[in-house]
């Protein structure tokens, strides 16, 4: 991929973030007057932070409004930064990062839940809403991963490839997680079968990518490359928190989420500036 296509792809990315902020914006006169209104659904999001933040903390859907709002938000911002600051800069990890960070527009999809108790929508909705969600939070997973193995010595001139086997792990993932069209937790998520086996591959692949990152300290004689390792790794556990907690604890989330993206891509701006 050339940088003038990269930066093709970010403006059009720019675009379809603003639009999904706009769709959250519109639809929050809709859903969170209604949130009051909504039975609490007798499953709470379960996890490793989950569940003693459920011994302490309540069902907030407005709380859960708001990470989804944030997030979304974060995402415009975000891409939005990234093409002003690597317009001409050449980082091929830069591109994995955005589609992370670009996954987030996706959350809007969430609302989906609340707009049923006004639109009542067919279960064919939920079903095809939970599988892109699925995907597309994968996908941007399996980028930070994609973006440790350019950073350990991937050739550049297999950008193409990368993204294609990228899409396809998400969607083996998509395909075969079985989606309840008719309960969701309290965070506004679906639930899936497989959880387990599926988290302890998300565990796995997060691993993995930090991992490399700090091998990519010896490999490309940088010390920055650690510090992108941390970075990620406080996103991370942002993401999690956002995307999976349904009180006012997850909006705590945001501030990991928006230093480590920011670490990382000035950490990586800056290697790539004095190439």
């Amino acid at each position: 991929m050339t940088l003038s296509e990269r930066n093709g792809f970010f403006k059009t990315a720019i675009i379809f973030c603003a639009i999904s902020t706009l769709f959250v914006i519109a639809s929050s006169f809709l859903v969170v007057p209604i949130y009051s209104t909504i039975e609490e659904n007798t499953r709470r999001p379960q996890g490793i932070l989950q569940i003693p933040l459920n011994l302490f903390f309540t069902t907030e859907y407005l709380a859960v409004h708001i990470s989804i709002f944030v997030v979304v938000l974060f995402s415009f911002i975000g891409i939005f930064l990234i093409h002003s600051f690597f317009e001409q800069t050449p980082a091929p990890e830069i591109l994995y990062l955005a589609f992370f960070t670009i996954s987030f527009s996706f959350e809007s999809i969430r609302l989906i839940i609340p707009l049923y108790y006004i639109f009542t929508f067919p279960s064919l909705y939920f079903l095809i809403a939970g599988r892109i969600l699925l995907f597309i939070r994968y996908f941007g997973i399996f980028s930070l991963f994609a973006a440790s193995v350019y950073a350990a010595g991937l050739e550049v001139q297999r950008t193409r490839t990368v993204v294609t086997l990228t899409i396809v792990s998400a969607l083996a993932i998509t395909i075969g997680a079985p989606i309840d069209t008719q309960i969701w937790d309290t965070s506004l998520n679906l639930i899936y079968g497989f959880r387990a086996l599926f988290r302890l591959t998300e565990s796995i692949t997060i691993i993995i990518t930090i991992v490399s990152f700090l091998i990519a300290v010896n490999i490309r004689g940088s010390k920055e490359y650690a510090n992108i390792g941390i970075g990620l790794a406080a996103a991370l556990l942002g993401r999690y928190l956002l995307l999976n907690t349904d009180n006012w604890a997850a909006l705590s989330g945001i501030l990991f989420l928006s230093i480590g993206v920011w670490l990382a891509c000035s950490r990586l701006h800056k290697i790539y500036l004095w190439l």
